[in-house]
């Protein structure tokens, strides 16, 4: 079990960078006049199927599993809808409305949520480790969004609401497909869930009237960056970690996407940073290690139970 620990470790680091790296592609592609609706449809519905044309191939019996148990199929939807749908959605929304660096911090507020929620259900207080990481993770994405200063802040009515609006869906996404994900797989799950979202935000937003036309650097940037590193294999890694390790662990970890989004716009879109960045960058770096470092591998029983 130490190797599943270390593995889900590994993963939730994955899928934070690559969502950072996919949040500076979305900031690039919005700059450009792309509809952020548009941009997220597309990317889900073809990341979805790529995982489902590879389960079809290669592992049919899961896929086939999932969707003959009309309960499964009720709670998939619900997952597809209100979780990745919403997450994806919301986010490049506020991104749109304020800047990739800040719809981060925002959406990361998530985490706070998910650790709150956990100890709830389980009737316990957060133990000291769960308690500094939190206040790593809220302390960094302060100085990163503020510099230490509330009133150099300035969002949009819009850009607060889909930020926050992205943090709650952060937790929903997080916890709505456990139980699926341990009696299908993570692949099953959100190949499905990632093609059954993109399909209806698609229609529901008539999303072919908004397609726009793209030179070879937006292509790269929605199809390599959105699409293949920021939806295929983000969600894929971050959701097989939480399978592995436990949601608020997860998305603790993938914390790290606050400081890849911030790298990727400084290396790419030339972006520059204070020391007050780098301060909150130490912050949400030693989040990372607090989790995952120091954490006691769970014994065969423990997984059995968790």
């Amino acid at each position: 079990m130490a190797n599943r620990h270390a593995r889900g470790v590994v993963l939730a680091l994955v899928g934070g960078t690559g969502w950072g790296f996919s949040g500076a592609c979305s900031q690039y592609l919005f700059a450009k006049g792309v509809d952020p609706l548009w941009a997220s449809a597309v990317a889900m519905m073809l990341a979805g199927a790529v995982l489902v044309v590879y389960l079809l191939a290669a592992r049919r019996d899961a896929l086939r599993a999932l969707w003959s148990s009309p309960k499964s199929v009720a709670r998939l939807t619900l997952f597809a809808l209100a979780g990745l749908t919403l997450c994806r959605a919301t986010y490049l929304l506020a991104i749109q409305h304020s800047n990739a660096g800040t719809a981060t911090v925002l959406q990361y507020v998530g985490p706070v949520l998910i650790v709150v929620a956990s100890c709830f259900a389980a009737r316990r207080f957060p133990n000291a480790r769960e308690f500094i990481a939190v206040l790593c993770v809220v302390a960094g994405t302060f100085l990163l969004a503020t510099h230490g200063d509330p009133s150099t802040m300035a969002l949009s009515p819009e850009g607060v609401f889909w930020g926050l609006s992205a943090a709650a869906a952060v937790a929903l996404y997080s916890l709505l497909p456990g139980s699926l994900m341990k009696s299908y797989g993570s692949l099953a799950v959100v190949g499905s869930g990632l093609l059954m979202g993109g399909i209806a935000l698609y229609l529901v937003t008539g999303s072919w009237h908004r397609a726009p036309t793209l030179d070879f650097g937006g292509m790269l940037a929605m199809y390599g960056g959105l699409t293949g590193i920021g939806t295929l294999l983000g969600f894929t890694a971050y959701l097989t970690a939480i399978n592995d390790i436990g949601a608020a662990k997860a998305s603790l970890i993938a914390s790290v996407e606050t400081v890849s989004a911030t790298a990727f716009a400084a290396i790419w879109l030339r972006t520059s940073f204070a020391v007050m960045d780098f301060v909150g960058f130490a912050l949400i770096m030693a989040t990372v290690f607090l989790l995952a470092r120091f954490e006691r591998p769970k014994s065969h029983g423990e997984s059995a139970a968790s």
